[in-house]
């Protein structure tokens, strides 16, 4: 457990900044890997930089010291680093990146994939009272209120993801991309888990043809990538 200024100080050494080359202060969105692959996410971060916002991709692993192949091993199967304890990376990332002066911290997005967005999800229903929670000791230290968009691709909302069905508390615009065939999750276990979310807040959901991970070009087993 630690706070969370010690939680971002271990995430910034493994945070890639794609964006502008200049000192304003933008727009930025944040990036969460999945447990797996990780090397379409600066496609991503290239069309936030087009569009003149700031794009940081996350390394939560790397920030650990854990290769790919332990990720595989542990994350994926989950054995280490669930959601739920994730989501203090989430909360790290945006008090420390708002509080740069290239960026506007009233204006931010949150970018998850699969495990990323599991994270994202759990951040953003986690009570925030009591220490301990998403395993720091100052749960309520970031403030949510500059967090206005959050984009899911193909979150992870399996039996593993114990508070799937805890509202948000809080609800910026979202978009949740479904994978039709997604081997973790059926469609109507993430349609249920969208519904409670945010209440009466709508969340806007593209359900696609496609696999867990159908945007990663390096997919495995039940995983294919799809290039359009």
């Amino acid at each position: 457990m630690d706070t969370t200024a010690e939680r971002w100080a271990m995430l910034e050494p493994h945070t890639q900044h794609v964006g502008p080359d200049d000192d304003r202060a933008r727009p930025a969105v944040l990036l969460f890997h999945a447990a797996g692959g990780r090397a379409h996410l600066p496609l991503y971060a290239e069309a936030a930089k087009a569009a003149g916002i700031r794009a940081f991709i996350i390394d939560s692993f790397g920030a650990r010291g854990w290769s790919r192949a332990f990720a595989l091993a542990t994350v994926c199967t989950g054995v280490r680093l669930r959601g739920w304890a994730r989501a203090g990376d989430v909360m790290a990332a945006i008090q420390g990146l708002s509080q740069r002066p290239d960026v506007d911290g009233s204006r931010l997005g949150l970018a998850g994939w699969s495990h990323g967005g599991w994270a994202i999800m759990e951040a953003l229903s986690a009570p925030r009272e009591m220490a301990g929670e998403m395993l720091l000791r100052d749960p309520a230290a970031a403030d949510l209120s500059g967090v206005k968009a959050v984009f899911l691709a193909y979150p992870y909302v399996g039996v593993a993801a114990t508070g799937r069905f805890r509202p948000w508390r809080h609800c910026p615009k979202t978009l949740a991309v479904i994978a039709a065939r997604d081997h973790l999750t059926t469609v109507r276990n993430a349609e249920r888990v969208l519904d409670v979310a945010c209440g009466h807040v709508e969340i806007e959901r593209w359900t696609v043809d496609g696999t867990h991970a159908f945007d990663e070009p390096t997919g495995a087993g039940p995983m294919r990538h799809d290039q359009a």
